[in-house]
């Protein structure tokens, strides 16, 4: 059960105790897609560096019985934040605009398949999020996963459109923001 993970934070500083780990479940999870280039540990890898060396870096780790479930982790956009470029339709200004202390951005959310289904993505998820100060929450998911997005809507995100990152052969993806000052939502700490 859900109820049964421990849950250890990490920062940046922390990287290089977590870092296997990371890197294991990633492949464990993307197996089917590591051939391609964007998906591969290689560039996932170089990612997480990047991520890790930003402002606001946290990562959650969920455990059972010493064994990894999975992992959530994400940092804070800053002003000019490039997280928004390729935005394939035009979106409000106010939407996107950051000021280094409105918006987290989760960049990874990942279970393993043992705990799928048992409330461990959720767990994950709001135990990062619940330890933010940020006013809203931000993440990416591939649109042709259209389970993982009904998910998240129903976790309170909303869709604010398509995004092709900057990313050297980055997939189109479907941004999609949590405004944590909303009944039912996790509010900011």
């Amino acid at each position: 059960m859900a109820t049964d993970i421990e849950r250890t934070h990490h920062r940046g500083g922390d990287l290089d105790e977590i870092r296997q780990v990371l890197l294991d479940i990633y492949a464990e999870v993307y197996a089917a897609d590591l051939d391609r280039p964007f998906h591969s540990v290689r560039s996932f890898a170089e990612r997480l560096a990047g991520y890790a060396a930003a402002p606001g870096f946290e990562c959650v780790v969920g455990w059972s019985r010493d064994v990894p479930v999975g992992y959530a982790f994400g940092y804070t956009l800053q002003a000019g934040a490039r997280w928004w470029i390729g935005l394939t339709e035009p979106v409000p200004a106010v939407d996107i605009e950051e000021d280094g202390r409105r918006t987290f951005a989760l960049n990874e959310l990942m279970v393993r398949e043992p705990w799928r289904g048992s409330g461990a993505a959720r767990t994950i998820h709001d135990t990062l999020v619940a330890a933010r100060t940020e006013r809203r929450v931000t993440l990416l998911v591939d649109p042709t996963h259209p389970k993982v997005l009904a998910l998240y809507e129903r976790w309170g995100y909303r869709v604010l459109g398509n995004v092709r990152p900057a990313w050297p052969d980055a997939p189109l993806l479907t941004a999609l923001l949590l405004d944590r000052s909303r009944p039912g939502a996790a509010p900011a700490r």
